[in-house]
């Protein structure tokens, strides 16, 4: 099975229904399915060979992401580069995963310009727009040009379900990115987990509202969509004020938000008198949640809150909390509930090993391991690297945790996160969650800063809500009496805005370096 085969399914059931909306444009299943095929046929018709390496620059945009099927329907390998990401973050992506193929809307021409020189693989650039000059001065060639002449019939070609379909990058919140290698395979075990958790009857219409950048999860969470021909809202940019518009004003049944951007939409001044009535999966991921901050999200939203767990090695679907597992007697469920991540998904098997990967039984705590057809093929020119993460066939996340008497899968922290302070082992969410209940702050990251005496200080950086005041002595009041004295912070810094990745985690590994550097971290 290949990854376009879940478009295919809906534009065969639905030609003429609205696949994708934007602004105040529409596109049919049709409109973009031909143009995903006169894309696929024309990089074929080039000798594009299996795997070739090839990126879209442009911001969400139903275009862009027909051009992402065009190569996946050639048999190329997607790696997404975010537009928000600096010049040389982009040469160091378009670099290292030896993209020969580069999609990209006009405003980033100049970008590309820049870059040309320096990217000695790169083969051929394809604008969805631009003028004559834009287009000559980035050596670019229209899209409307490149496909002229070519079949809008599905290509010959039909990839291997083992053909690396996407080389993702990893999130890169503890050192430098990877690429994980995803396959036609795994990209399909992820969509079908999220269609077995997130059900809808034969008669329900399904609107998914695409806030999140596409290059990340919230573009493969387009695929079980697009299968049941759905129909996704497509925004441009963030802004919470639109995001609630257009979910009331096109009926949105689903969408994804990373929780940074669901705390801010809690913020809103008259967030409860809006229209959420149509609402049926609220999906959060990518970062821990704090649970004071998620049962607000499910006074304001209704019964709809719904986690994924998941990681580019193992892309977005490992385990989920649908949104009745939110509850208990049909009240919202206690701490030790809305702090797991979910249950496993069913073509995964999920288990809890220790130091000598020896599986752990129920309630003890190790690090989190996966094996299965979800897993990725394994790193981009880094066969090393992939042999320390997948073990006899164990992915091994990184993740420390643990599963429950009723199957729940609980993240603990992540490994490289722990601090270990005078001897004893502190799990930084642990804090992170007492800290988010404080009425004053918006989002916080704690993290062990070098001690003399202790190896490691337990410390907060913190971010207030705005116009929120909190003093260092009042927070640490706040915390001892839940935490006692060890895992209390010892420091903490207020700061504007933690550092965050385009896809809205926060960068420990920034946060961590000023505090380390000129020191050694043995974690």
């Amino acid at each position: 099975m290949a990854v376009t085969d879940f478009f295919d399914r809906g534009w065969r059931a639905y030609p003429d229904r609205v696949a994708f909306i934007s602004g105040e444009q529409t596109f049919t299943y049709t409109e973009i399915g031909e143009l995903s095929c006169r894309v696929g046929n024309a990089l074929l018709a080039r000798g594009i060979e299996p795997e070739t390496k090839g990126a879209v620059l442009a911001a969400n945009d139903p275009l862009a992401w027909a051009c992402v099927l065009g190569m996946w329907r050639a048999g190329m390998a997607w790696v997404p580069v975010n537009p928000a990401y600096p010049k040389e973050e982009i040469q160091r992506m378009l670099d290292t995963f030896d993209c020969e193929v580069l999609f990209c809307h006009e405003q980033f021409l100049p970008v590309v310009e820049q870059l040309r020189p320096e990217l000695k693989q790169l083969k051929i650039v394809i604008a969805l727009s631009g003028d004559a000059q834009a287009l000559s001065a980035a050596d670019a060639v229209l899209l409307e040009s490149f496909t002229e002449g070519a079949s809008s019939e599905l290509p010959d070609y039909i990839p291997d379900a083992d053909v690396v379909a996407g080389i993702m990058p990893t999130g890169g919140t503890t050192g430098a990115p990877k690429g994980a290698m995803n396959t036609h395979r795994s990209l399909t075990v992820s969509a079908l987990h999220h269609m077995f958790a997130a059900p809808y009857s034969s008669d329900e219409p399904i609107v998914n509202l695409v806030a999140a950048p596409m290059t990340h999860a919230a573009g493969t969470l387009t695929l079980p969509v697009t299968a049941r021909g759905g129909t996704i809202v497509v925004m441009h940019r963030p802004d919470p004020l639109e995001l609630l518009d257009l979910l009331e004003k096109h009926r949105v049944t689903e969408l994804y938000l990373p929780p940074t951007v669901i705390y801010r939409i809690l913020e809103i001044p008259g967030i409860e008198q809006r229209d959420f009535s149509s609402l049926k999966y609220f999906t959060y991921g990518a970062a821990p949640m704090s649970t004071e901050k998620l049962r607000r999200a499910i006074d304001v939203f209704g019964p709809v809150m719904f986690q994924g767990y998941g990681q580019a090695e193992a892309p977005t679907a490992i385990a989920f909390l649908r949104p009745e597992e939110h509850f208990r007697n049909g009240e919202i469920a206690d701490d030790a509930r809305l702090s797991a991540t979910g249950r496993p998904a069913p073509l995964v098997r999920v288990e809890i090993l220790d130091e000598n990967g020896t599986i752990l039984p129920t309630g003890q705590t190790g690090e989190i391991c996966v094996r299965g057809d979800l897993l990725m093929k394994g790193y981009y020119n880094a066969p090393d690297k992939t042999a320390e993460t997948i073990v006899d066939g164990w992915l091994h996340t990184g993740d420390v945790g643990y599963l429950d008497h009723e199957g729940f899968l609980h993240i603990t922290d992540r490994k490289k996160d722990m601090i270990i302070s005078g001897g004893f082992n502190v799990y930084p969410s642990e804090v992170e969650q007492v800290i988010w209940t404080h009425p004053a702050v918006q989002d916080c990251a704690v993290i062990g800063t070098p001690h003399a005496d202790w190896g490691e200080a337990v410390t907060a950086v913190v971010e207030l809500n705005d116009a929120a005041q909190l003093t260092e002595e009042e927070l640490v009041a706040f915390c001892r009496p839940k935490l006692g004295g060890i895992k209390t912070p010892k420091k903490i810094v207020f700061v504007d805005a933690l550092p965050r990745s385009a896809n809205g985690k926060v960068l420990k590994k920034d946060i961590r370096e000023p505090f380390w550097r000129g020191h050694e971290r043995k974690i």
